[in-house]
């Protein structure tokens, strides 16, 4: 269906006319406002297809001027209604940037990364597959960040978690801001699944607020927290005195992870490696959505550059007349 987006555009038709008869003749020691010095031939024989040859680039001009006027009153195609998938569901993931997450002690075909990284390569199809859920995105460190509001453009989410970098936030671990954060951005939301997937491999060492608090808070506007505490456990490091076991998740709070789980009746996870953090994932995908009325939008195609165009070909052919007629 064709409509117009500015139909008052089309009140300006009128004014070539108007500026005629409001201008002042072009050469005004004439008495009369309109020259036409054909006039005395009219009666002549043969003389009339001469003057309809005068009438032609008159029309042109008007034809180009009401295609113009179209072109600027923007029309466009609206398509059939398209129906958005809707769960309900909104998602907020706080991922820790703390310098901690450089630690390498995740395995991804073969090659040890930081667990940044392996939080980046299995959160990828996570957030692909959250096909009808508003995510939001919070990156923390000493301090808490919203990095992308509650949206649908999933694409972005994932490109703004993929530029993120460890230290960008500072280098200790802010949880209970970050939870705070998540709770100031889901709780005027209204009905339905809010969800906050916290990852961190420490322990609460800085901010302002008490991670408990702010997951007693959480449970009063009724937000799920799922924390998952990402680390390997206890392994062997070769070193120039031998092998040594080293515990490099030591740091990791899992006992106030699982308290925040339990108090907004989430779930704590332990993520000991690649494998594992893929599983979890893949159990977060199981959320209940919520039925919500479906949302539609139209697509919209501009149609202005066909008027334009038109326009554009009856100015060129005007000119090749008068460019015709200099010569004869």
């Amino acid at each position: 269906m064709i409509q117009i987006a500015w139909p008052w555009m089309f009140l300006i038709l009128p004014l070539p006319l108007l500026l005629r008869l409001w201008l002042p003749p072009a050469d005004p020691a004439q008495g009369a406002a309109l020259r036409m010095p054909f006039l005395k031939e009219l009666a002549r024989p043969g003389e009339s297809a001469r003057l309809r040859h005068r009438q032609w680039p008159l029309a042109l001009a008007a034809a180009a001027w009401l295609l113009i006027v179209a072109a600027s009153a923007r029309p466009q195609w609206l398509g059939d209604p398209v129906a958005l998938p809707v769960s309900g569901r909104d998602v907020v993931l706080a991922v820790d940037l703390s310098q901690s997450m450089q630690e390498r002690d995740f395995e991804i075909q073969g090659q040890w990364v930081d667990r940044l990284t392996a939080t980046k390569w299995v959160a990828e199809d996570f957030i692909a597959r959250r096909a009808g859920d508003r995510i939001g995105l919070i990156l923390f460190g000493e301090q808490a960040y919203l990095q992308t509001p509650l949206t649908f453009d999933r694409e972005t989410v994932w490109t703004l978690l993929d530029e993120a970098q460890i230290g960008l936030a500072g280098r200790a671990t802010a949880i209970g801001d970050a939870i705070g954060l998540g709770v100031k951005r889901l709780r005027d939301k209204g009905e339905g699944s809010r969800v906050l997937i916290l990852l961190t491999d420490g322990a609460n060492t800085a901010g302002e607020v008490d991670p408990l608090q702010a997951a007693e808070l959480a449970a009063r506007e009724g937000l799920t927290i799922y924390t998952i505490g990402i680390g390997a456990d206890e392994m062997l490091v070769r070193g120039l005195f031998g092998t040594r076991r080293v515990n490099p998740s030591s740091d990791l709070d899992e006992r106030t992870l699982q308290a925040i789980a339990d108090q907004t009746g989430g779930r704590y996870f332990r993520a000991r490696d690649t494998a594992e953090l893929e599983a979890i994932y893949r159990l977060l995908d199981e959320l209940e959505p919520i039925e919500q009325d479906p949302e539609t939008f139209r697509p919209v195609a501009a149609l202005f550059y066909w008027p334009l165009a038109g326009a554009l070909a009856l100015v060129i052919l005007l000119v090749l007349i008068k460019l015709r007629e200099r010569t004869i």
